[in-house]
């Protein structure tokens, strides 16, 4: 059984990580604010530029003039995966979701023989999915948005993508991310980028749904135009959403620290009292015993 010391110091030492984790909760519930209005923000533009692609998507799909982002190059071997995670810990499973879910993905790619390449956008992804597929890794990207999600840093993601595409060395980009549903919830999300998905087809008409729209210059000049700058504000969503549940995940996760941490205390404190109670009793029997003796 440890000496009335050792419980002390225990007690003074949970004590001081309760401080640590509620000070953590303070500053993830302060950050999550400002990135779920960012990210909430971010959703009607991107989800409305992405509608009007897909329209204009579909009706050029399958022709030769078509932009080589909205046609890729025609071949599905070598696939490229985008892997948006966090710098940091102390987050509960929000980079574990992640690892987990581009693990199966690559696995199923491989299982189905393709060349798979894992772009890690964050250091924690990084770290974990080099144990089964450092080979597959590929240069990425650290430190994004220490000061807040800026759109350059975005674009530098979304530029080095082109790049790769253009220079033929994948055929297929997809970007796994956690989307920000609320505080205590995050949802794995999974987007094709490159070559942009074309809509489905209206299931009682068989035709693709299409919107009514004028484009002037045409539209193969609009999509030329507008696929990369829609590659960039894709990847900026989604980091955006990734900070957002990232903070959310963290303040969730030092909240329960905390709620830990006191509990412990609690424990501690008791089985301390009890010892002293002990303690006192054996040395109250002891005088009583000496003295009877004398």
């Amino acid at each position: 059984m440890p000496s009335l010391k050792d419980l002390r110091l225990r007690i003074v030492s949970v004590k001081s990580t309760r401080k640590i984790t509620s000070a953590m909760k303070m500053v993830a519930a302060s950050k999550l604010r400002r990135a779920q209005t960012a990210a909430e923000s971010a959703r009607p533009f991107a989800e409305r530029m992405e509608r009007m692609l897909g329209t204009l998507a579909a009706s050029l799909a399958g022709q030769s003039g078509a932009p080589r982002l909205l046609a890729g190059n025609g071949a599905d071997k070598v696939h490229l995966i985008v892997m948006v995670t966090a710098d940091r810990g102390l987050c509960g499973g929000f980079n574990s979701s992640i690892v987990r879910d581009v693990r199966r993905l690559t696995s199923e790619l491989l299982a189905q023989g393709k060349t798979v390449q894992i772009m890690p956008v964050g250091r924690k992804g990084r770290e974990q999915i080099k144990r089964d597929y450092g080979k597959n890794l590929i240069e990425g990207f650290e430190q994004l948005g220490r000061k807040g999600i800026a759109f350059s840093e975005a674009d530098q993601v979304a530029t080095r993508i082109t790049q790769m595409f253009e220079a033929g060395e994948f055929d297929v980009c997809t970007v796994v991310y956690n989307r920000f549903k609320s505080a205590i919830a995050q949802e794995v999300t999974r987007q094709q980028l490159i070559p942009f998905p074309v809509p489905a087809q209206d299931a009682d008409s068989g035709s693709v749904v299409k919107a009514l729209y004028e484009f002037e210059p045409t539209e193969e000049e609009i999509l030329a135009t507008l696929l990369p700058r829609n590659l960039a504000v894709q990847i900026f969503r989604s980091l955006l959403e990734s900070q957002a549940s990232e903070q959310g995940a963290r303040m969730s996760a030092m909240d329960n620290a905390t709620r830990n941490a006191g509990d412990m205390i609690n424990r501690l404190t008791i089985t301390y009292n009890r010892s002293r109670q002990a303690q006192i009793t054996k040395e109250l029997i002891e005088i009583i015993s000496g003295a009877e003796a004398l």
